[in-house]
């Protein structure tokens, strides 16, 4: 079946939307394409029934007051598979950057023993063994490396995870493409699985106070129009809508998203072009060739200078660092509360 550019450019902006791949602009016919270690990914696209079911229970049913983890543990993931664990997990491989990230910051990394390629922060993890990417593991050395427990994002079909049920290997679904509160529910949900209750806690708390802080110094200042450029050219314009966790980051921030009663990420130029934003967001590898763009040049935001590239994963990837991307947008939209 002939699949058009169209739909696999929609599937490779999901893909870097979900996983907070890095991205890299070609120019305004080619919209977007990712960082060089996800080339080989131009023609994967996921699939809708990798879309979560359920938000992950925050709330394991066999978890001590005292926040050690008492095993068995019976956890549900984001697909709604009830998965129960005899004992505390010591090995697993991570199928997802923000997943990574996460395992990391609670001091879990002595346990894994693989992730993907597009796993990059932080920088110590690249000493990891890579087992592929998302649509082509390689089972084999999956399989070799005998993982108690695989994690992985939303982007796994029911195919690839049927694969690694049938040889015996457990797999975690974690995601939350809704809300930015969702994400604790994710970090507590690994800190449960492997007995790191306090560190998950400690996390929480601080990503917490930091969105906190944030809101409250942006809180009297009116909110800015802003526009998030996920994708754009010649296969379409893409941006985080209203019920994506980017755009709840986005309005935390003090921005009035103008996709914010869109659903999902597509989006369209003559909509851009009337919501002319104050302010407008991009990865910093793609705004030289937003801006110079003839369907964008003309943009308010453009003409003014109010267009910033920045660190996409920041705002992307459903990891504790979104709350550094809340202070990140606040303090471009908001400067004068900052000071």
């Amino acid at each position: 079946m002939k699949i058009s550019k169209k739909l696999l450019t929609l599937g490779l902006i999901l893909t870097i939307v979900m996983t907070g791949c890095g991205t890299k602009a070609k120019n305004e016919n080619n919209g977007i394409t990712p960082n060089p270690t996800a080339e080989a990914q131009v023609t994967a696209q996921p699939s809708p029934s990798a879309e979560p079911t359920t938000s992950p229970s925050a709330l394991p049913e066999n978890t001590a007051k005292d926040n050690v983890t008492t095993y068995p543990l019976t956890i549900t993931d984001s697909t709604g598979a009830t998965i129960t664990f005899e004992q505390e997990p010591q090995t697993m491989i991570s199928f997802a950057p923000n997943i990574t990230e996460i395992i990391y910051e609670l001091k879990l990394s002595d346990k894994l023993i693989g992730r993907t390629d597009y796993c990059d922060y932080p920088s110590e993890v690249m000493s990891v063994e890579s087992i592929g990417d998302f649509y082509n593991p390689d089972v084999e050395k999956i399989v070799s490396l005998a993982p108690d427990v695989v994690l992985a994002s939303s982007l796994w079909t029911e195919d690839v995870i049927q694969k690694f049920k049938e040889v015996g290997i457990t797999v975690v679904v974690l995601n939350e493409d809704k809300k930015i509160s969702g994400i604790n529910d994710m970090i507590d949900l690994i800190g449960q699985i492997f007995n790191s209750k306090d560190n998950s806690a400690k996390l929480i708390e601080s990503m917490k106070a930091k969105i906190e802080d944030v809101t409250t110094k942006v809180a009297s200042y009116p909110k800015k129009t802003v526009y998030y450029v996920v994708g754009f050219g010649e296969y379409g314009d893409y941006t985080a809508g209203g019920d994506t966790f980017t755009g709840d980051l986005l309005t935390l921030a003090g921005g009035d998203n103008i996709a914010k009663d869109v659903s999902g990420w597509s989006y369209t130029l003559e909509s851009l072009i009337e919501a002319d934003p104050e302010v407008i967001l991009i990865a910093s590898s793609m705004k030289d060739s937003f801006i110079t763009s003839e369907n964008y040049k003309n943009l308010s935001a453009v003409k003014n200078n109010q267009v910033y590239g920045i660190d996409n994963n920041l705002l992307d990837r459903q990891s504790y660092r979104v709350a550094e991307g809340v202070e990140l947008v606040a303090k471009l939209l908001h400067p004068e509360a900052f000071q």
